[in-house]
């Protein structure tokens, strides 16, 4: 008899710890403790970190724990997700990797009448969302913009790049700009072109490398126009009009365009503050046109999203919606805000310098080609050299992509 109640005794034990793993990150009194992960460090987390203190102010049942993951952002969330063991929320990026372990937010959206989600941009959305499902809500983001060192267009006596401007005109400024014995020219040209980045000029000049369904690369990657827009930077170099960086034995454009060697360099807001801290006279424009076309960009956008077996989603909204309240946007100094009702009440279309980050928004809606095919990444190797190629001159970009869509269209099934 005692054996049987020291058996019964036991498994109540056992059930009663079972019981409390379900209750993980609970506390006795009701306090929920969510854990959200950032790929930020050093002033930046500190901001995070603030905004989590104030979200508790306003919700003390919940605490948040900022995970600081870095520079092994990726590493640390995929070893999360197969440990079932992840973030209940996490800055996001790269939807079609990690999609299958998030939470689709839409049913979230729909039964909460204080998210207006016309109050984003479209072009945000469309990075975020995948066969209709919401993975995230944009957070932060950059367009690509020219900056151009404005004393070197005086002493060239060059005008400064007007809205209107083409890539023809593009490239005859960086040929007057250019004093090459002077080793001054008038753009940097990436030698090893992230293939990602790179496909904004494609979409400028018509073309895309990929068709809208995702399932074909001939007569995209290979078209016409897609040569014309890559020869267009191999000409830079070859006349000498734009000099190779970046690479292994050459300095960032970011560098040169500090050095005052550069007259114009491609990038988004990273290197804004790196510029204003250099002391140069420089200013922002929107990427060229073709023609009649409109000048497009790609983006840089990260979200806030949900594990999909988080045991607090309640709570998790609640962190992510406040993550793009106004409260929030003020803390976040260094991001461009996504909202278009905060860039109103910031003014931040009056300031010459940031507006054009956001008229390149306003006409960039196109897709990567990495949310449209679940293979990407095996084509993009393939582009990534053919790239490489053609900027150094040893291919022209017709041949070039041409080989790159025959190598590559078996591995988009």
């Amino acid at each position: 008899m005692k054996k049987i109640f020291i058996i019964n005794l036991l498994l109540l034990l056992l059930l009663i710890s079972c019981g409390g793993g379900s209750k993980k990150n609970e506390a006795a009194d009701g306090t929920v403790t969510l854990r959200f992960a950032t790929w930020d460090s050093g002033e930046a987390l500190n901001i995070q970190k603030e905004i989590a203190k104030k979200f508790e102010e306003k919700n003390p049942n919940i605490k948040v724990q900022v995970e600081a993951y870095g520079d092994g952002f990726d590493q640390k969330l995929v070893a999360a997700f197969g440990a079932k063991d992840a973030p209940d929320v996490m800055y996001m990026w790269d939807f079609p990797t990690y999609g299958s372990s998030l939470e689709d937010l839409n049913a979230y959206i729909e039964k909460d009448s204080s998210v207006d989600m016309k109050d984003f941009y479209e072009g945000l959305m469309n990075y975020v969302q995948l066969d209709g499902k919401t993975y995230g809500i944009p957070a932060g983001f950059t367009t690509h913009v020219i900056y151009f060192n404005k004393k070197l267009f005086d002493d060239a006596n060059v005008p400064y790049p007007t809205e209107e401007w083409t890539w023809e005109e593009f490239a005859e400024k960086a040929q007057k700009l250019s004093r090459p014995e002077e080793k001054v020219y008038g753009f940097g040209v990436l030698a090893k072109p992230d293939p990602y980045d790179f496909e904004q000029f494609l979409w400028s000049f018509g073309s895309s490398y990929i068709s809208p369904d995702g399932k074909t690369l001939k007569g995209y990657m290979d078209s016409p126009e897609s040569a014309a827009a890559a020869q267009l930077f191999a000409d830079l170099v070859k006349n000498k009009a734009g000099v190779l960086v970046g690479s292994k034995d050459q300095q960032s454009g970011d560098d040169i365009f500090k050095a005052q060697k550069i007259a114009m360099w491609e990038s988004g807001i990273w290197p804004m503050n790196g510029f204003k801290s250099a002391d140069i006279d420089f200013g922002v424009a929107l990427l060229p046109r073709k023609g009649n076309n409109s000048p497009k960009s790609v983006m840089s956008v990260s979200a806030v999203s949900m594990w999909k077996g988080s045991k607090h989603k309640d709570a998790a909204w609640e962190f992510i919606k406040f993550y793009n309240s106004e409260e929030a946007a003020k803390l976040r100094v260094a991001d461009l805000p996504v909202r278009k009702s905060l860039v109103e009440k910031f003014e931040i279309l009056n300031d010459p310098m940031m507006a054009p980050f956001y008229k390149m928004l306003e006409t960039s809606d196109n897709t990567p080609a990495f949310l449209l095919n679940k293979n990407w990444k095996e084509v993009q190797r393939n582009l990534a050299m053919a790239l490489e190629n053609i900027l150094i001159g040893n291919t022209d970009a017709k041949t070039g992509l041409a080989d790159v869509v025959n190598k590559s269209e078996h591995l988009l099934n």
